[in-house]
C-alpha cells in the first residue's frame, strides 16, 4: 500500500521576508525529499516590508496569496486552506527550519482513518531543548491548561497530543476543511491551533506527536511584529476567554465564569495588570459571535449524533499515558 500523500504547505507571513529568506529553502528540500507531488501557498498577511517582491523573484513557483488588510494568522491559513488541492495540508509558521526527512516519519498516521493529524518535535534553532512535544491537558478548576509535555523512545508508540500546534501540524485536508478550518474570532494570533485540535478530539479524531520528526523554530520571530506586550497579553488572555466560552456548557461554563472573575480579573486589576480588563470586555462584547461558533461546534457534533465533551478528551488522552513509559517535562 502506498503510504505516501500529496502535500500543500501553508505558510502565513507578514513582514517576514528575511525569514522565508532563511528557512524556506529547508522546506523546499524536506518536501522535493518525498517524492510526492506538492505546492507551497504563502499567504501575506498585508507585509509592509518586501516579502511580496522576494516571493515573487525568488520563489515563482509558490502559489502567492495577498491580504489586503492585515488579518492575522487564522484567517490567513483558512485563505490557504480554501484553495489548498492536496490530500494533507502542512500547517507551517515562517520562523520554522524543517529536517530533510521530517516527512518520513509522518506517513504512517495517515493509514488510520480517525487521524486528524500529527505534529513533529519543535526544538530551538541550535542545542537540544525541546520547546514543544506531545502535551496532556488537565483542569486547574475550569480551566484547560497543559500539565506536562511528554515523549518516549519506543518506536512503535502512538503518541497523543492535546493539541498540534499551528507552527508545524500535517492534518488530513478533508477533514481540515469539513472542519471549517480555524475559528476566525483568534485572530491576530494564539489559541486557535489549540480549539482547532479541540474540536477534532470532540468529533472523536485524533491528533498525534511524532517524536522523529524534528523542526527548528526562531522564538517569537513572527510576533515581535505586533505592537507592545502588555497587548499581547491582552491577546492571549482574550482568546483563552474565548476557548473556554465556545467549548464549556451548562453548570461548568456557569463556574468558570465566576473562577475568571474570581481568579484571572480581580487580583490583576488589584496589582494593576489593567490590560486583563480588555480581554474580560471582549468575551461579553462579543457573546453573539461566541454563540455563533458555539452553534458551528454543536452542528458539527450533531451530524455525527456525537455528544464528545472537552472533559471526554481530558480524560482519554489522559489515560493514552498510562500504557506508556513517558519522558515528562514542564512547559
Amino acid at each position: 500500500m502506498e503510504i505516501r500523500k500529496t502535500i500543500s504547505i501553508i505558510i502565513p507571513n507578514y513582514n517576514g521576508r528575511h525569514l522565508l529568506k532563511k528557512y524556506l529553502p529547508y522546506t523546499v528540500t524536506a518536501i522535493k525529499n518525498t517524492g510526492v507531488n506538492y505546492e507551497i501557498i504563502i499567504v501575506d498577511d498585508a507585509s509592509t516590508d518586501d516579502s511580496v517582491e522576494f516571493i515573487k523573484s525568488d520563489y515563482p513557483e509558490v502559489i502567492l496569496i495577498k491580504n489586503s488588510e492585515n488579518k492575522g494568522f487564522s484567517y490567513s491559513c483558512n485563505r490557504g486552506i480554501e484553495v489548498a488541492q492536496y490530500k494533507l495540508i502542512l500547517l507551517l509558521n515562517s520562523d520554522v527550519k524543517l529536517a530533510p526527512d521530517y516527512f518520513e516519519h509522518q506517513w504512517k498516521y495517515f493509514l488510520r482513518w480517525e487521524t486528524f493529524g500529527v505534529m513533529g518535535r519543535i526544538m530551538d534553532m541550535e542545542g537540544d531543548h525541546i520547546q514543544d512535544a506531545a502535551r496532556v491537558p488537565t483542569f486547574n478548576g475550569f480551566k484547560i491548561k497543559t500539565d506536562y509535555f511528554y515523549y518516549t523512545n519506543r518506536k512503535n508508540d502512538r503518541l497523543y497530543t492535546f493539541y498540534l500546534s499551528g507552527a508545524n501540524a500535517l492534518i488530513d485536508a478533508a477533514k481540515l476543511k469539513e472542519i471549517g478550518g480555524f475559528f476566525e474570532i483568534f485572530s491576530p494570533f494564539y489559541c486557535e491551533d489549540m480549539e482547532l485540535s479541540i474540536r477534532a478530539w470532540r468529533l472523536n479524531w485524533k491528533c498525534y506527536y511524532e517524536h522523529n520528526a524534528i523542526c527548528r523554530h526562531e522564538v517569537s520571530a513572527s510576533t515581535k511584529n505586533y505592537q507592545t506586550a502588555k497587548w499581547v497579553k491582552s491577546v492571549y488572555y482574550r482568546n483563552r476567554f474565548y476557548l473556554h466560552a465556545i467549548h464549556l456548557n451548562g453548570l461548568a461554563l456557569t463556574a468558570w465564569y465566576f473562577q475568571i472573575t474570581i481568579i484571572d480579573l480581580l487580583p490583576k486589576l488589584i496589582a494593576g495588570q489593567s490590560w486583563i480588563w480588555e480581554s474580560y470586555k471582549e468575551l461579553f462584547k462579543n457573546r453573539k459571535l461566541i454563540k455563533q461558533y458555539k452553534e458551528k461546534v454543536k452542528n458539527l457534533l450533531d451530524g455525527r449524533e456525537n455528544n464528545g465533551t472537552i472533559f471526554n478528551m481530558v480524560r482519554k488522552i489522559q489515560l493514552s499515558v498510562s500504557n506508556k513509559i513517558p519522558i515528562k517535562f514542564k512547559p
